[in-house]
């Protein structure tokens, strides 16, 4: 499957700079559930997918790495300072997508279907909203 160079230079676009101000981790984990969770799209029915379904597919490693890459968004929003509240339910939703995507074939149509880390960034973001309101995105640009 071919990337469109469109893609590329969109996803070139956002890669994020290494700093640790609410901004910056934005970004970066904005880049990491776009990379994870819609780089592509299924041709025929538009349905957009990432690699936790293509790594996903690989028995048991495949599960492996993408449950630590979804554990490095945990890993940041816990930097942010959040509560233990919002950090166990993006435990709980990484849990039951590294759980349920193990089950061979079952599994798989689960990643397809299931964005653990999709519904991870909502819960960042919605702390970021109310706590960093400068970190606000339109359309993928930071409003200052």
């Amino acid at each position: 499957m071919r990337i469109p160079q469109e893609q590329i230079d969109r996803i070139a676009e956002r890669l994020p700079e290494l700093g640790r101000d609410p901004a910056s981790v934005r970004r970066r984990v904005e880049a990491m559930e776009q990379l994870l969770e819609k780089s592509f799209t299924l041709p025929v029915v538009g349905r957009r997918f990432g690699l936790d379904f293509l790594v996903g597919l690989v028995p048991v490693v495949g599960d492996v790495v993408t449950a630590a890459m979804g554990a490095w968004i945990v890993w940041e929003a816990r930097n942010l300072g959040m509560s233990k509240w919002q950090i166990a339910r993006m435990v709980g939703n990484l849990g039951v997508d590294t759980a349920l995507g193990a089950v061979p074939l079952v599994g798989d149509a689960f990643d397809f279907l299931f964005r653990s880390n999709t519904r991870n960034l909502g819960i960042i973001k919605r702390h970021l909203d109310r706590h960093h309101p400068a970190t606000r995105t339109i359309e993928g640009e930071v409003t200052h």
